[in-house]
């Protein structure tokens, strides 16, 4: 695979590209987008004749019949028959994405004990999964460095060898900060710093590979195939804190890629204004799986209710999140996490401490939940990524 093929993979994920075309664009960039526009609307309706999709897109008929041809001959959309009609004349032939055609490989990188792996259909639904264990039982501390890509390495070899056909791509949600090529900056947890992960996989593999950040992934996820209803926020919950960011159909990246790193921010300030930057008065002090698995442990030792320190916890999530929601005027945050520990009491203080710290009457249907995803939400990510950056569809 050329340099110029994987850069290729991730132009679907171009910082302000629209993740789902709806429109007509410049004719230099015309045949791409217009395929992406039919691709798009198949992938997304499904069953519709060259006249529906002419009509639905607002391309002409010549075009739609000639991208069709293109994309039939390609084996990416097939002939499903004649579709049932009333009226006089030739019935029309009915279209759809060839959904069996391809599969996808995704991969999981951002639980801080197992790297996790499925092949999915293009619809993203799990086929088989696999994961690999950062830690044995005898050694409790987790691979880091080229140990833990090895790793990597050992659970794509696997999910490539378990595919029963052509694989589209290789979609991997990975901690950290990761640029627009797939390069790891900085997973501290990892112990990876300017890792070019997509590179290494791509070579090591000869598929289409597209790495980005596990939040991105995820809320790639919710987008597509969760209940997400416009400009949203998704914040992750794990080993660390993580955030996603969707405004007007595209992920927002930021100009060092590490837009949504909000774990790090300092929302410890009750020792007054003049408190300096103290990694342990950031997010993830109060928010991280660990820290609040930790706390609710010793509560319930202590034989004493565990509640004030979630309520705590989501009380610093809304202090964190109260600037980011006035100044982008979000409608949904949704958190992904041990429901256990984020639905209830954290929940409901994160949506109170926003609501006193942000006009009522900009902010009044903000709503907060959890994502119906589950822990499958960054693997099905991943396939998103694939499917916009290969196909140009979500």
């Amino acid at each position: 695979m050329t340099t110029t093929e994987v850069q290729s993979s991730t132009g679907g994920l171009a910082p302000g590209r629209a993740l789902r075309p709806r429109a007509k664009v410049l004719p230099e960039h015309a045949r791409s987008h217009n395929r992406s526009l039919v691709l798009q609307t198949l992938y997304r309706s499904g069953q519709r004749s060259r006249a529906d999709l002419a009509r639905e897109t607002g391309l002409t008929r010549v075009t739609v019949s000639d991208l069709v041809a293109e994309l039939l001959a390609e084996g990416l959309v097939i002939e499903l028959g004649q579709r049932e009609s009333a009226r006089p004349g030739k019935p029309a032939v009915l279209l759809d994405i060839n959904r069996s055609a391809h599969q996808i490989i995704g991969v999981d990188l951002s639980d801080h004990d197992r790297f996790r792996g499925a092949v999915m259909d293009l619809d993203g639904h799990l086929l088989t999964s696999a994961e690999v264990m950062l830690a044995t039982e005898a050694d409790h501390d987790t691979c880091r460095g080229a140990d833990a890509v090895a790793k990597v390495d050992e659970l794509v070899d696997r999910l490539v060898a378990s595919t029963t056909a052509p694989v589209l791509g290789i979609g991997v949600g990975s901690p950290g900060v990761v640029d627009l090529s797939g390069t790891v900056l900085t997973a501290p947890n990892l112990g990876w710093s300017d890792l070019p992960l997509q590179q290494h996989l791509a070579e090591r593999t000869g598929l289409p590979v597209v790495v980005a950040n596990d939040a991105n992934a995820a809320v790639l996820a919710e987008h597509s195939y969760g209940d997400a209803a416009g400009d949203m926020m998704l914040i992750r919950v794990g080993h660390g804190i993580g955030a996603g960011l969707l405004v007007a159909g595209a992920l927002v990246y930021g100009s060092h890629y590490a837009a949504g790193e909000i774990g790090q921010v300092m929302v410890g300030t009750d020792l007054g204004l003049e408190a300096t930057y103290s990694r342990d008065q950031v997010l993830e002090h109060w928010l991280s799986v660990p820290q609040l698995q930790r706390g609710v442990q010793e509560a319930e030792a202590a034989g004493v209710d565990a509640t004030p320190i979630l309520r705590e916890a989501g009380q610093r999530l809304g202090i964190a999140l109260a600037p980011v929601v006035g100044a982008l005027n979000l409608s949904e945050i949704v958190l992904s996490g041990p429901t256990e520990l984020l639905d209830g009491p954290l929940a409901a203080a994160t949506v109170h401490t926003l609501r006193n710290r942000t006009m009522a009457e900009n902010h009044a249907d903000l709503s907060l939940r959890m994502t119906t995803l589950g822990q499958d939400i960054v693997l099905r990510g991943a396939a998103v990524l694939v499917l916009s950056g290969r196909l140009g569809v979500s």
